[in-house]
This record gives C-alpha cells, structure tokens and sequence, in this order.
C-alpha cells in the first residue's frame, strides 16, 4: 500500500528581501490574483497565506475590490490565514513583541473569518524555545518548525527550559518546494519528489507532509493534473492535495520523542548565524524602539489613557514587526531596503516621544519621577533643563525649543524661543514604582578617577588593556579585529586567523563630578571609548563610538577570564536562557570542504545580557556572541559587502543572491554600548540598566 502524502500549497512571502518592498508587493498582486482566481475555480482545493495577515493588508491595500472574495474563500475553508501579523525572527524579537505579533495577527485573521491555527514559523533562522509558552498563551496547539531541528523527527514534543511543552512538526526538507513549477519531465520531477519524499519517511511515523510552494513563487495551475501524473510514477507514496490542517489532524497521536531547549542545530540545516552581527546600527535601533515602545505603552497604562492612544500604539507595534520580519532585522536585505527599515524606526522614535511628551504636558510631570520598573532605584539619572542653576552638574548643552512649548497645541515656538537645553545629572534615592516628586538626594560612595582609572564601588583601570575589578575578582577588556569575508547570512573567517588585538592610543579624563567620571579612551582604527561610573554604581558604562573606514572585518569586546568559558546565560525572549560550549573549538580551524556544509558555530544569538564565570554584559545593540578558551567576544561591528557570497569560507553553498550592498560594510560612525557587572544574577541587572523607565 502507498504512503499517504499530504501536500499543502503556500508561498512563502518575505515582504522585502532581495528586492524592496513596493516591488515585491506588485509581484504579490500577481501571485495572488492567481491564487484567488484558482481557488475560486476549484483548480485547488486550499491555499495557506504563509501564517501572516501583513501580507494579505499590502495585497488588499492595493485590491480593496478583491476583500468580499477572500472572506468567502476563508468562510469555506479554502484559504487559510494567520496567526501571525508577520513572520519576524525568533531570536530578535522580545517577549512583549511576540506577544503583540499574535495578538494583532489572530485578531485580523478572525475578523476575516479564519478559525484554524498553527505556529508556522518555517524560515526562522532557527527557534527559541521562548515561543512555546506564548503560542499555548494563545491556544495554539502545535506549531512547524523547520531550520535548527537536526535529526529530530517529522513529529515531536518540544519542551522550553522553563517545562512549557507544544507539539511540533518538523519540515524535514524544509517549505521550499518548486518542482511543479520547473521544466523538467514528469520523470524528472518523479525521481525528485520521491528521493525527497524518501528522506521525509524515514523521519515519519505514518502520514507524509509535503509543502508545495516557495519565496514569492505563484502556483501552477495545473498542480491538480501534475499531481495526478506522477503518482502513476510513485510506487511507495500517494500524494493528495489538502491542507496543513489535514496533516495536522492526521498526526495528532503520533508525537513521542520529546527534545527539550531551542532548535540551533545546524548539522542538516543552515542556520546562518553570522545573521545575528550584520548591520549593527539596525539591531541597535530595533533594541532601542522595543525599549521607548515599552515605555510609552507603560505610562499609557499607568494614566489609564488606552482610548486615547492605544490605536497609535498599536501603529508603532506594526511598523516595528515589519522590522522584525527576518530578512530585514537580520540585516540580509538591500541597502535600500535597509532605508525603509531605519525610516520605520525614526517614525518609531517620534511616536514614543510624542507620547510621553503629551503625557507629561497633560499631566505636569516635569518635577516628578514617574517610575514605570517594577522596583524601587536610587542612583544617576540624566535630566533635561531649560534654566541652569548655579550648582547644577551639566553633562551637556544643546540648541532647540522647550518641550512644553512644541507639545502645547495653543501656542506655537518662534525664533525668539530657540534657547539652550542642558543635560544635567540628579541622584535620586529609593524612587519607589509609581509617581513621586523629584527630590535629589545625595550618594553614599563617589567616583575618585585621573586618566587612567575610575574608583568608586567598582575599580575600572586602564593599562595596555583595560581591568574591571570588583573587590578581588577582575577580568581583563581588549578589542580584538579578525578578518571576515563573508556575507550578511554567515560570517567568512580566515583559516588560521588569530585575530589582532587594537592597542590603546591614549587615555585622559574626560569629565569629572561627584556624580559621574568619564574617561576617554582611544584605540588605533579610529575607536573610541567613553568609559563612564557613576557615584554608588557598580555597572562601569562602555560606550564605544566606532568611525570603521575598514571593511571585510569584525571586531570583538573581549572579556578574558581566569577560567575557560564553559557554560554562558543570555537574554532570550526577556528570560535566560542557558548554553553550554566548548571553549576548545575554533571555527577558524574547522572550516567544510564539502558542498551543503554550514560550519559547526561557536557563537549564539542575544538581546540586552550574557553572563559567565560570575560576571555579565548588559548590552544595547550587540547581539551575538562568541566563545573561546578563556574569552567571550561581544560582536561590536561585523563588516562585508553582499547579501551571500558563493564562496562564503564557512558555508559551502549560497544562502541567498550575490547582490552587493556597500552599506553592509558600515562605513561610517557605529555606537555601541555595554554595562559590566559582578556577582548579579541577570534578573538584577536587566532591571538595574533596562526596567527602570522613569520620566
């Protein structure tokens, strides 16, 4: 008797990718025009939207004509939708935003009708098992994964870290399936298709999954007489047209083997790391508009303000998930692309600060501490002015109109209020949650510093490297540039290369006060550091501005132990994640030879923190990591020039089109910024630097 194969037609639809936006979406006013042009012909039995409603928004914003069709196909089961709003990455998103993305997603599938849900997550570049617990949140049951699944089977249990379980189905060859759209025979495509279908049953435990479609690709329509001629062909498989549904119900008893923590095994599948440290400055502002959203969202709340602001929330949310769709913060698109992607975060940026500006207005909180973290804090906090006094502590002026006056819709500025604007520090001590009056107090342990050190609950001291010391336990801080001739998808290293540590220009004490010293600290390669501590702080602030003129490179902040890095925790989906490593291997001495290799990494992905070996980084922008022997490398600027390169060193076959794109070089002037501590756990230091969001 043949197998039971359940095909499903899809396409998988990156919004921007290769090509930008607006072109792809004329290409899916094509594409689905077919689709709804089968379907409503019964040329198909079904069609699954790729699990996100983005795409059905940007085709109807262009064929409004074409909504009372789609509701009809989704009323009968023919077109399926959701339950994400866009399919961002995993590992770059936060817990608040994966949260929304099924929130708005589920909302607008229903309301066009649609009833039936999985978790499709069928090109992340690998999984959090971050998500289990928020796809149960919204009652879905199962979910498909693909990247980073190793040797696990078609069906398995998934289990996070913390116990959450779901179901899982793994895509054993993968959604890219494009067969019946080629030229071959129907030989050919027999001889495809069951050497594909063979690989997929020896995972199986009955029924077969067959996806059908691939990136931005229409159908053919003639799928239904293709199907028909070459299961004549197939002696051991039967394929029949359904849905993921079908195949879901199908399966339902089938899951045993349970695997337990995130999928990132590359041993089958690229999961393409080197993602993670392209185009530093759009993961910069992605971490900063998660943070101001989160702020603004939390004063709103606080002021019960929901109906006044809660639609223009909910924009800034939508702008910021279209950013996290994977091709585009991963950083793996054009640099035109990647210009939409920035102008969507300064909208991003305005709307927040318009928010807590009105808000402020609104409420007259400019003289109070509007505490929105969910402990209580004492310790520096920066200030905006519009009158200095005498003995305020000014860290720096700018030119520009008060607040008041610009958010104030009864006036309008004129020349004449074009005034300085200071920023000062404040100490303020034990500002507890809520709304309290501004009453600056005064630290208990100052700042002692000169031109090489920095001294106050932490000692910070510059030699031809940089020492971090808390009480008697330091680590040593050095940069540290390797080659890298790779692409946006996965880094290019050099055999053999050890990398060249940047030696120290120059060190001079920059600002000095009772609150804050700042050295400032330059590196060869035109790198500097400001390197600040604040009075009763323990949390020495690296502030790297990076002007890179060099390109084909990555630099690292190294942090270099007494001990080897064995075991690390990091921020995933705002709780932490364990990881365990070898601290022995090298990438750079394990490079494949043989085509449809990924190189076994010795990084991982990150958001705001790792920690090791009792000390941790609190981070803004950098999000990945590497280990080695004794040294965990913070990835600050990773520089190359094109989408996928064919001959990427670490990745034997492309992951994408060889499209050069210059600004991934990032040759211009990079911000990065890292808090180190000692003997917190990461809970204390994500609240310390991150959840205290004052006003």
């Amino acid at each position: 008797m043949k197998k039971q194969v359940i095909a499903y037609l899809h396409t998988h639809w990156d919004r921007e990718w290769y090509r930008e936006f607006e072109i792809f979406r004329l290409r899916l006013l094509r594409v689905f025009d077919e689709v709804i042009y089968a379907l409503e012909n019964d040329l198909i039995p079904s069609f699954y939207f790729d699990g996100q409603v983005a795409a059905l928004l940007d085709y109807l914003k262009m064929r409004p004509e074409r909504e009372k069709n789609i509701r009809t196909l989704i009323k009968k089961k023919k077109l399926f939708i959701g339950p994400f709003y866009c399919l961002i990455d995993e590992f770059l998103t936060n817990e608040n935003l994966f949260r929304k993305n099924l929130k708005y997603g589920l909302k607008i599938a229903r309301e066009f009708g649609c009833e039936d849900f999985t978790g499709y997550l069928p090109d992340t570049f690998g999984h959090s098992d971050g998500v289990i617990k928020l796809l149960k949140e919204f009652g879905l049951q199962e979910c498909l994964v693909w990247r980073g699944c190793g040797d696990l089977p078609s069906e398995f249990i998934w289990q996070a870290q913390t116990g959450e379980t779901i179901n899982a189905i793994n895509l054993i060859r993968g959604y890219f399936m494009d067969i019946f759209t080629t030229r071959l025979s129907v030989k050919e495509k027999a001889d495809f298709l069951k050497n594909n279908l063979d690989k997929i049953a020896r995972k199986s435990s009955g029924v077969l999954l067959l996806p059908i479609g691939a990136d931005h690709l229409g159908i053919p329509v003639d799928i239904k007489e293709q199907i028909q001629t070459v299961n004549s062909l197939l002696d051991n498989y039967e394929i029949k047209l359904g849905s993921v549904f079908d195949y879901i119900k199908a399966v339902k008893d089938n899951y045993k083997s349970i695997h337990t923590g995130e999928l990132r095994d590359n041993s089958l599948t690229f999961t393409l790391e080197g993602s993670y440290s392209s185009r530093a400055d759009i993961k910069r502002m992605n971490i900063i508009a998660e943070y101001e959203l989160e702020r603004a969202e939390k004063l709103v709340n606080f002021y019960n303000l929901h109906d006044k602001y809660e639609t223009v929330l909910e924009y800034g949310y939508t702008l910021l998930l279209k950013n996290q769709a994977h091709d585009s913060i991963c950083g793996c698109s054009t640099d035109d692309t990647h210009y939409e992607n920035i102008l969507r975060y300064k909208k991003i940026e305005q709307i927040c600060k318009e928010i807590i500006s009105e808000i402020k207005f609104d409420k007259q909180l400019n003289n109070k501490i509007i505490n929105l973290g969910a402990t209580e804090y004492s310790g520096v906090v920066e200030r905006i002015k519009y009158k200095k006094n005498k003995n305020d502590i000014v860290l720096g002026i700018n030119k520009g109109f008060p607040e008041d006056l610009l958010t104030d819709i009864k006036r309008i500025p004129v020349t004449e209020d074009y005034q300085n604007i200071y920023k000062t520090l404040e100490y303020i001590r034990e500002a507890g949650s809520g709304e309290t009056d501004f009453k600056p107090a005064v630290p208990d342990i100052t700042v002692e510093a000169d031109d090489t050190v920095l001294k106050g609950k932490v000692t910070v001291e510059v030699q031809d490297y940089i020492k971090f010391c808390a009480g008697k336990k330091c680590i040593n801080i050095f940069l540290k540039d390797f080659k890298d001739y790779g692409d946006s998808y996965n880094r290019g290293p050099v055999k053999g290369d050890s990398g060249r540590i940047l030696k120290i220009k120059s060190s001079r004490l920059k600002f000095k006060s009772s609150l804050r010293s700042v050295l400032e600290i330059k590196f060869e390669n035109s790198i500097k550091l400001e390197l600040a501590l604040n009075a009763d702080s323990d949390y020495p602030k690296f502030h790297f501005i990076i002007n890179n003129k060099k390109k084909n490179h990555h630099l690292f902040m190294c942090l270099e132990f007494d001990k080897p890095v064995t075991e690390t925790i990091s921020e995933d989906m705002n709780r932490f994640t364990k990881r365990a490593f070898n601290p022995e291997y090298e990438i750079r001495e394990h490079l494949p030879e043989k085509r449809g290799i990924e190189a076994k990494t010795n990084t991982a992905p990150c958001q705001r923190l790792v920690s090791t070996n009792d000390f941790g980084a609190v981070l803004c922008g950098i999000t990945q990591y590497e280990v080695f022997k004794n040294e965990l490398r913070l990835s600050l600027i990773r520089s190359t020039g094109v989408i996928s390169n064919p001959e990427n060193s670490s990745r034997s076959t492309p992951a994408g089109p060889p499209i050069e794109t210059p600004d991934l070089q990032l040759l211009k002037t990079i911000e990065q910024e890292v808090w180190l501590y000692y003997n917190k756990t990461p809970e204390e230091a994500i609240n310390r630097i991150f959840n205290f969001l004052y006003v």
